[in-house]
């Protein structure tokens, strides 16, 4: 099972804020598991926090803009990209401004540094969230959509289309995340010359010149309203008749613009507060559209707020029946376990199928069969018994005891033809033969029932 990850230690980076134009230092630091990432805006009074989540974006006109009350912090996604990619969960980012530098427009800084300074495995569990049916969010106007559809991993593909003779369509894509570091992190923001006016007159990109943005010099203008613009920018005049991609550094790729779009992608993508496996294909995307889909999937992800466990009746069973009865002494009409699906180091998933023959039927209830929760809870607490009897020798000389049950919640009733799905797993190491566990069953993607629950292995005599 795949862990939280951290950082290793601290580690700063200073620039200019792209359109602030100040000075700033940003510093990212390791967290404890379950932080996520969080933003810290030291420059105020009583160093306020905000929750670097989908809901706390304020703004999505130049860039990703959270905001708490009167606290702002923007220009994030580069950072949380690099982080994201890089398997980091939980952070700390503390910024003694109101945006994070734009160092050269891209992530690769951030990248190079968390390389540096190391990643640090935590004890708990990587929660990852797994696509399992086709979701898509579109906005009819500006004809952007992003779906997500099911995968075995984490990948993307970006489409972009741009108001544009000289720059019109694009693709990039991102089969594995792997691959961010040399594929996707080096590209950095653009803009057009024919937006940059409007932008310095709405009081943004102070801090923008030839080292932190591809330039893309696309529609022909008169060389008096190149020159002027020239001057705000304070950068040498050029040729009105010449067109083309104006910076300091040549284009990386072709694509750059539509792998820095992807960029992005993934910056917003870390708002949404757990790593994902599925295939993103993005239409058009931007700040807008991308947080609209962070919000959706922060949604989709409160709704089941403990995913079912995939069950494949096709693939054979990590433990059959046979296997079950050599390690739990329960038979006929107590065995209630058919078969286990998944065992790891501190996890187990097991399968039991319910049917209209089971005894308790008989009398609970005739006219309407329910099964009784304790016996969901029995049948919890012996998949926390196969999973600790697992890592004994000779567990057939073992048998487990109940000690005690908390927090136990019934949720929808379990009926004949179900398929009751069993995760089970432990909240710390045995010790002394006392084991705590934390068991929830499931019915398709819903839980019918949880239990926390203490257990005692005891040799038999």
């Amino acid at each position: 099972m795949l862990k939280q990850n951290t950082l290793k230690g601290s580690f700063a980076l200073c620039g200019k804020g792209l359109h602030t134009g100040l000075s700033l230092t940003v510093t990212f630091n390791p967290a404890p598991e379950n932080t996520g990432y969080r933003i810290q805006r030291i420059d105020l009074e009583g160093q306020p926090i905000i929750d670097a989540i989908a809901e706390n974006v304020i703004d999505t006109q130049r860039g990703t803009v959270l905001g708490k009350g009167d606290i702002r912090v923007s220009t994030i996604e580069h950072g949380l990209a690099a982080l994201y990619a890089l398997g980091v969960d939980n952070c700390l980012i503390q910024v003694n401004g109101p945006e994070f530098p734009i160092l050269d427009g891209s992530s690769i800084m951030y990248i190079d540094k968390i390389n540096e300074i190391g990643i640090e495995e935590q004890s708990a569990p990587k929660d990852f969230y797994v696509i399992r049916k086709k979701i898509e969010i579109k906005d009819e106007e500006t004809g952007s959509c992003i779906t997500i559809l099911p995968d075995e991993e984490f990948s993307l593909t970006a489409m972009c289309s741009f108001e544009s003779k000289f720059i019109n369509s694009q693709f990039a894509t991102l089969d594995k995340i792997e691959k961010f570091t040399k594929e996707i992190a080096p590209a950095r923001t653009f803009v057009f010359v024919r937006d940059i006016e409007p932008l310095l007159n709405a009081n943004l990109i102070k801090g923008g010149d030839m080292d932190n943005a591809i330039v893309i010099y696309e529609r022909q203008t008169t060389q008096e309203q190149l020159d002027k613009l020239a001057d705000l920018l304070k950068v040498p005049h050029m040729d009105a008749t010449k067109l083309g991609y104006i910076q300091h550094k040549p284009l990386v790729w072709e694509n750059e613009c539509t792998r820095h779009k992807l960029l992005d992608i993934i910056g917003d993508m870390a708002l949404i507060g757990k790593p994902i496996k599925g295939r993103i294909i993005a239409t058009r995307p931007g700040h807008s559209i991308n947080n609209k889909f962070a919000r959706l999937m922060r949604k989709e992800i409160r709704k089941y707020e403990v995913q079912a466990p995939k069950y494949d009746c096709n693939e054979p069973p990590v433990m059959d029946i046979n296997r079950i009865r050599e390690l739990l002494p329960h038979r006929y009409p107590m065995q209630l376990v058919d078969k286990v699906i998944e065992l790891g180091a501190t996890s187990i998933v097991g399968v039991k199928n319910i049917t209209s023959n089971e005894p308790f039927f008989t009398g609970h209830f005739p006219q309407e069969p329910v099964m009784p929760g304790v016996l969901q809870i029995e049948a919890m607490a012996q998949c926390g018994g196969l999973l600790v009897l697992n890592m004994v020798d000779e567990p057939e000389r073992w048998s487990t005891y109940f000690m005690k049950i908390d927090n136990v919640k019934f949720r929808q009733k379990v009926v004949p033809g179900d398929t009751l799905i069993f995760k089970v797993d432990l909240l710390a190491p045995v010790r002394h033969g006392i084991s705590s566990m934390k068991g929830y069953a499931f019915v398709g993607d819903k839980i019918v029932s949880e239990a926390t629950f203490t257990a005692q292995i005891v040799k038999n005599k």
